[in-house]
């Protein structure tokens, strides 16, 4: 028997099982068998609800299987939702949520079906989620006043999403707040202060939740902290008090740590297998606390372990239940410590041990699926037959079930069927699908017949032998046509079909048969092999010491196969060559000139061919030149001595001597030439060689009267040239080529224009250039009409038929004859203007401004030439509304190609239109169809076109508008809104009245004297609303209020009131600048030392005074230069609640570490705020649009 691996004699019938299913895994596409799912969306599939829902369901099997869906465990008919279609050939669901569908009634768990006559695979149970983003909810956020030295705890709590939020923590400018060991953020998003100091005073810390499934952000409102240090709470107290005063606040003292989070002294853990672990210590503590990490009893994993946020965070990844137990984090300072215990448990969702496989069986075999699975807490294992529970399954007799074994005993076809195994418990499942496909099948042989596997001597050879066939096919190897069957130590027989050759050697080439039997039959295949000799580098590149701007060569001299073909590569440092013309590299060496200190390394000969590769290196040491006088660098004098040697009809040999190169080496010579018979004067450039070759092998063309001269070039520049070498005239022939750009393009309806570029003097190769310019209509069978011209570059052919094509040639000739057979190109005959208009004009009227228009394509014969496309003209007859005639405006549309629609935007809604089409070719436009005539629905009119208010009175006022300038349609009334605004600039309750679209003035009375009101007018049509227009004014102040208070000025005791205040204050500046004389201090100069630091008492943005900080429930309006609110609301008019809106996630996106590239677009004005509305998220406005 053939060698295979050494197996255990117990084990054998188990092996010899395992490698049955291993060999049948992949059944031949042409022969029945089971479903099979290639592909399916994941368990747990969050889905944008701005987009269509995909879930995805693909199988194999023969025949192809047809698709079913269950949702929430019944039957999903998709025939009765229209908002969902199967994908054809597929089991793909597509819901269209982007047409009208919301993504929230499709939430729920669905499974796939796919069903042949064979059996019935089933998918994962597919949980449909949409995600979520909601806004943070209002909350009052009271100033936070922390004595220096203190810990702080930043709550971010942020709002539930799906799936949860990344949360980061920035200020007003959008930049991301600094962390260290002293200030990190936790996992739960909270920032937290081990001890605060003066610099942590500010008014925005804000907390951002980024939803990265809607590309949305969320934001908290802003966080004031402010430090109080006990230098100004010092001088603030002795501000207050006599010299003769005890003061002083305690200084910043030093404290122990206190653990932050976790609480307490232990804490549990529970992580699943394959998980990342995440523990957290975070700390108080002055100085500020270091984090150390230890496991209790064992060792951290070692590469798998990490510290992150400053080590208050242990990351352990792949967890496995070895990592289970108790893990220690110890906070230290130079006071103490203090430690906090946390107990880690593994658990494990079900994972496989050994999955079911697919098995193949022929009538009357036995076999097993298998079906172990492990976890923590020990999955349940059970099956399924075509997707039903195996228990309630249609019985089958070759079938036994042993746990999580099905055995199968003397199979028959009806005995193929797709089963399921489902592992699972608390913490998951696993299911998988292996089909029973039941065949009698001959052998097959999949490897390609007679395919060559070339190998290099004494290295593996792999001859490979893929089938199928039921029963499992016997495979046996041959070498030669009448070899006999291969056995031995020296060849490994795999159960693929493999043969394994472990030391190839030059006997082992040849012709190798594989046979491939079962009791159905007998098939054979041959492969060839051939051996290689491998490739050595006989000569390697030796150790090199050079002095700086010397020159060295490095040798890598090969031997190789006849028949390989190698390719040697250089590197310096295991890198590329240096992109530098000193390298030069030749067929077997590398040579550096002029070499630098920065050519210093290793450099490394590769040779590879298809099958192998060699390599050898060797160093280069580069040492300072000795001492030498000043050199002086100049460009090389010309060669000299031109001859000319060698003398063919197509070629001559130029040799030369260099002239001094000046200490600068030469790098190359360039070598011009002369026409003297066609262009006398002027140089050409012929060829260029390296400047370490004196002589050159120069191409020659036909009747040219050549002069060469050389001009060596170094790196300072080039020389002036060589004195000219003696003049060769080469002899005429006939020409090499003929001329290129040949075109055949129609000027008028009746001719033929042939054009051609013209050769040039030397390519003429003799005297007498003519062209020979022929015709004839392509496709007709006749003969081709030749005429011969002079040495022009046009050709015109009368009285041809309108628009045919035509094949083309042009051939050069000269006195000695013809240039070779000219390649044909096809040309047309001029085009005429089309002939017929298009027909069938339709127009679909989308929406007031937008209508798409059809036609029926003209046919091809009538275009009468190359068809560019086809335009619409179109033009506004009238407006509906006004019946008022215009001035006509035709615009013109023009679609390329041979399409038959086009879109019509920027059309006026409620009007009257016409239309006509028309196709056009390289000529010009055809005939226009007959005009067509639609009108396009009503629209929503544009704002009023004026609103004046006038007359205003203690209790009324007047107002006055005009109708819109387009009323796009029928007025149908207008909407007036209006609100107070105080003082403060606060909004007062909106009211709004409707008025008749015949109105055109309105008196408002019961109005508030002295107040101004904001005034919101609009007009509607049926459609809608359009656009509004606002306006302002105020009533008139009550005449008894105003004289009051001019007269309160006038009262004596007013007068009184104000001289006493006066001298009081005279009083006390003469009292304060006496004692300032005696050198004692006085409230009012510490007063000014202790808000002398910006950093305590922050700046106002709006006034650039000091202020303090504003509560959140003022609700006073918004400043301008203000960044946000002082509610940390933003108004509507100018934002909204997240960042959707600024690019809907296109333009805007985020970096893994939450800040923003890119920019965001505004939003239009919205309606005016009724009254004070819950809170919404604020969002960024104009700043964002520069935000990095």
């Amino acid at each position: 028997m053939m060698k295979k691996m050494s197996i255990p004699t117990s084990k054998a019938s188990l092996v010899l099982f395992l490698c049955q299913i291993i060999s049948a895994l992949d059944v031949p596409l042409d022969l029945s068998q089971p479903p099979t799912i290639t592909q399916q969306s994941p368990k747990d599939y969050i889905v944008d609800p701005r987009e269509n829902i995909v879930i995805q369901c693909e199988a194999k099997g023969k025949p192809p299987p047809s698709f079913s869906w269950t949702r929430n465990g019944t039957h999903f008919d998709i025939d009765k939702d229209a908002q969902v279609t199967m994908k054809p050939n597929s089991g793909t669901l597509v819901v269209n949520i982007m047409n009208g569908g919301k993504a929230e009634a499709y939430e729920g768990v669905y499974q796939c079906t796919a069903r042949n006559e064979r059996g019935a695979a089933i998918s994962n149970n597919i949980v449909i989620r949409p995600s979520r983003s909601p806004l943070w909810t209002k909350e009052k956020l009271e100033p936070n006043h922390v004595r220096e030295g203190d810990s702080l705890v930043l709550h971010c709590r942020p709002p539930v999403g799906l799936p949860p939020p990344i949360i980061f923590w920035m200020d007003n400018a959008f930049q991301r707040l600094p962390q260290s060991e002293r200030v990190s953020q936790g996992l739960n998003g909270d920032l937290y202060f081990s001890n605060v100091q003066p610099e942590d005073t500010r008014e925005d810390y804000i907390c951002y939740a980024r939803f990265n499934h809607t590309q949305t952000i969320q934001q908290k409102q802003p966080i004031s902290v402010k430090v109080f240090s006990m230098d100004s709470l010092n001088d603030t107290i002795a501000a207050n008090l006599s010299d003769t005063d005890i003061y002083g606040a305690k200084p910043v003292t030093e404290r122990q740590p206190v653990l932050l989070t976790p609480t307490g002294s232990t804490s549990t853990k529970v992580e699943l297998r394959g998980n990342v672990l995440l523990l957290e210590c975070i700390a108080a503590g002055l100085p500020t606390p270091v984090i150390r990490w230890i496991k209790e009893g064992g060792e951290l994993p070692a590469n798998r372990t990490f510290f992150e946020n400053f080590k208050k965070t242990l990351k352990i990844i792949d967890v496995s239940e070895a990592d289970s137990g108790n893990y220690k984090c110890i906070a230290r300072n130079t006071l103490g410590s203090v430690h906090h215990v946390i107990s880690v448990t593994v658990k494990a969702a079900p994972y496989w041990i050994t999955a079911p496989r697919n098995l193949v069986l022929s009538p009357g075999e036995d076999g097993t699926l298998i079906c172990r699975a492990n976890g923590n807490p020990k999955p349940s294992i059970s099956w399924l037959a075509n997707g039903v529970p195996i228990a309630i399954a249609p019985e089958d007799p070759s079938r036994k079930v042993d746990g999580d074994t099905i055995i199968f005993s003397q199979v028959q076809e009806r005995s193929s069927a797709v089963y399921q195994c489902n592992a699972s418990n608390e913490y998951g499942y696993l299911l998988a699908n292996a089909f029973v496909n039941v065949l009698a099948e001959p052998p097959r042989i999949l490897t390609p017949a007679n395919k060559l596997y070339q190998v290099i001597a004494d290295s593996p050879a792999l001859l490979d032998c893929a089938y199928f066939g039921s029963p499992k096919p016997e495979i046996e190897w041959f070498k030669g046509v009448k070899g006999s069957i291969l056995r031995g130590n020296e060849y490994v027989f795999h159960d693929n079909g493999t043969l394994e050759i472990p030391v190839a050697q030059k006997n082992s080439a040849g012709t190798y048969t594989c046979v491939a039997r079962n009791e159905l039959g007998k098939i054979q295949n041959e492969v060839q092999l051939e051996i290689k000799d491998p490739t050595m580098i006989i000569k390697q590149p030796e150790y090199k010491v050079i002095q700086r701007y010397g020159q060295v060569s490095f040798e890598c001299i090969i031997k190789h196969d006849s028949t390989l073909l190698p390719t040697v590569t250089w590197l310096k440092d295991n890198d590329e060559l240096p992109d530098d013309e000193r390298f030069l590299v030749g067929k077997d060496n590398l040579t550096i000139m002029n070499v630098t200190d920065k050519d210093d390394g290793t450099y490394t000969c590769i040779v590879n061919t298809t099958l192998d590769s060699v390599s050898a290196s060797a160093v280069l040491t580069v040492v300072a030149a000795p001492p030498t006088p000043a050199i002086i660098y100049a460009r090389p004098n010309p060669p000299f001595d031109l001859e000319l040697t060698g003398q063919l009809e197509r070629s001559i040999d130029l040799s030369w001597i260099p002239g001094d190169e000046n200490n600068s080496p030469i790098i190359n010579f360039v070598i011009e030439y002369e026409d003297a018979l066609h262009e006398p004067g002027v140089w050409h450039y012929q060829t260029e060689v390296p400047g370490t070759q004196t002589t050159a092998q120069l191409k020659l063309s036909p009747y040219v009267n050549y002069s060469f001269r050389v001009i060596a070039v170094n790196r300072i520049g080039r020389s002036q040239p060589s004195e000219p070498s003696e003049q060769y005239l080469t002899k005429s022939a006939s020409p090499d080529e003929n001329p290129a750009n040949v075109q055949g393009i129609g000027s008028e309806p009746d001719n033929l224009v042939i054009t051609w570029e013209p050769l040039k003097g030397f390519q003429s190769n003799g005297p007498g250039l003519q062209y020979k310019v022929s015709w004839r209509q392509k496709d007709v069978d006749d003969e081709w009409t030749s005429v011969i011209v002079a040495n022009v570059s046009k050709y015109i052919v009368s009285g041809t038929p309108t628009f045919v094509p035509y094949e083309v040639k042009v051939q050069a000739l000269n006195d000695l004859g013809y240039a070779p057979e000219p390649s044909e190109v096809i040309g047309h005959s001029g085009e005429d203007l089309p002939m017929v208009a298009p027909g069938n004009v339709q127009v679909h009227v989308i929406n007031s401004t937008l209508a798409k228009v059809h036609w029926d394509p003209v046919p091809l014969k009538t275009v009468r030439g190359h068809l560019q496309g086809y335009k619409v003209y179109y033009w506004k007859v009238q407006s509906l509304s006004r019946r008022s005639r215009r001035h006509i405006e035709k615009k013109i549309l023009t679609f390329r190609g041979n399409k038959t629609f086009g879109m019509l935007p920027g059309l006026e809604p409620y009007s009257s239109y016409k239309l006509n089409v028309r196709v056009v070719n390289g000529k010009g436009e055809g005939p226009a169809s007959p005009d067509k005539v639609f009108n396009t629905p009503e629209g929503v009119p544009s704002s009023p076109s004026f609103l004046k208010i006038t007359n205003p009175t203690l209790d009324s006022l007047t107002l006055e508008w005009g109708s819109p300038t387009h009323p796009n349609g029928v007025l149908t009334s207008y909407t007036l809104k209006f609100q107070p605004i105080n003082n403060t600039h606060e909004l007062g309750p909106l009211v709004e009245i409707k008025i008749p679209a015949n109105e055109s003035s309105l008196i408002l009375k019961n109005l508030n004297y002295s107040t101004r009101y904001k005034f919101y007018f609009n007009a509607q049509t049926s459609v809608g609303s359009g656009s509004q227009i606002t306006e302002e004014a105020v009533t008139i102040m009550d005449e008894a209020m105003a004289s009051r208070q001019v007269d309160i000025a006038t009262q004596g005791w007013f007068i009184g009131l104000m001289c006493a205040v006066a001298l009081l204050i005279l009083i006390l500046l003469i009292v304060c600048f006496i004692r300032r004389n005696k050198g004692g201090k006085y409230p009012v100069k510490e007063k000014e030392d202790a808000h002398a630091d910006p950093e305590i008492q922050p700046m106002k943005e709006d006034d650039g005074t000091f202020g303090e900080y504003s509560d959140a429930e003022d609700h006073k309006p918004l400043k301008k230069g203000s960044r946000t609110p002082s509610d940390r609301t933003v108004k509507k008019e100018d934002s909204d609640d997240s960042l959707v809106d600024y690019g809907e996630g296109v333009n805007g996106q985020f970096n893994e570490d939450g800040s923003f590239i890119g920019q965001y677009s505004g939003k239009k004005e919205k309606e005016p705020a009724e009254g004070n509305e819950s809170s919404e998220a604020p969002s960024p406005v104009n700043a964002m649009n520069s935000f990095v």
